[in-house]
């Protein structure tokens, strides 16, 4: 296999949960740039509309879907629409998800402080959608005998992480173990799993706070790298994964985070 078949998705499917803006957006290029068929969705329809139109500006064959992960039932109707109207299913990545405030330093991110009702819906977007969208992703690709499933971790999932909330930090954790988890049933079936682990990065997630210079510092400082990712540096890891050249590689939660983990 030489280099160029190594990264080369023409001819497969390719699902985005989150894929408006930031990480999801980037990751939804990628995979098209290389060849794929993407379907992007997202909660907001606007920001969707816009990203798909660029992208088709671009001649990439994307379409977009509007969708609340946090509705298992339709999540996992779209999914199974997917795979029946294009005959496959090859490349999911499941990345939409939410921030849930400052962390536990903080007055407002105490233990004491955690709203139960912000916590549930953490629970039902990060972690339990996750589950839904390899659940149902799998099952096509079982079939198929072949398919990556990417999930959208967090390095406040690998480790304690001042600057992520309870409930953030919990659930990525919950993620991280889940593709490990899930790994072990899907390997025998040439199905690979794995997690990108990003560190801070200038997107929009929790209502764009890491625009906010202070807070970003607050990130920053334990980056040996200085700075904050941006969302096109998420490309390389995103296509490695989705490619047949990480077709040894399962099971793994992998940082991108400018050094911070190894700080």
């Amino acid at each position: 296999m030489d280099y160029r078949s190594m990264f080369d998705l023409r001819g497969q499917v390719a699902f985005v949960t989150g894929a408006a803006k930031g990480l999801g957006l980037a990751m939804a290029e990628i995979v098209a740039q290389s060849g794929a068929l993407v379907v992007m969705t997202d909660i907001d329809p606007h920001a969707l509309e816009a990203s798909v139109k660029r992208l088709q500006g671009q001649r990439l064959d994307v379409h977009g879907e509007v969708l609340d992960v946090a509705d298992a039932d339709r999540l996992a109707k779209i999914i199974d629409g997917v795979a029946e109207r294009f005959g496959r299913l090859d490349i999911v990545f499941a990345n939409a998800g939410l921030s849930a405030g400052s962390g536990p330093l903080t007055d407002n991110g105490a233990m004491a402080q955690v709203d139960l009702k912000r916590w549930n819906e953490l629970l039902q977007i990060n972690l339990t959608s996750v589950f839904v969208t390899i659940r149902t992703s799998a099952t096509h690709m079982i079939k198929q005998r072949s398919g990556r499933l990417i999930v959208t971790a967090s390095i406040a999932g690998v480790r304690g992480e001042r600057m992520c909330g309870y409930a953030y930090a919990a659930t990525k954790a919950a993620i991280s173990n889940l593709v490990r988890q899930s790994s072990i049933e899907l390997s025998p079936h040439n199905v690979t799993i794995n997690a990108i682990a990003p560190g801070p990065f200038l997107t929009d997630i929790g209502h764009g706070r890491l625009h906010d210079p202070d807070v970003a510092a607050g990130f920053v400082s334990d980056v040996p790298m200085g700075r904050l990712g941006q969302p096109d540096e998420i490309k390389g890891l995103a296509l490695l994964l989705a490619s047949p050249a990480s077709s040894y590689i399962t099971g793994t939660v992998i940082p991108i985070d400018g050094g911070a983990t190894a700080s």
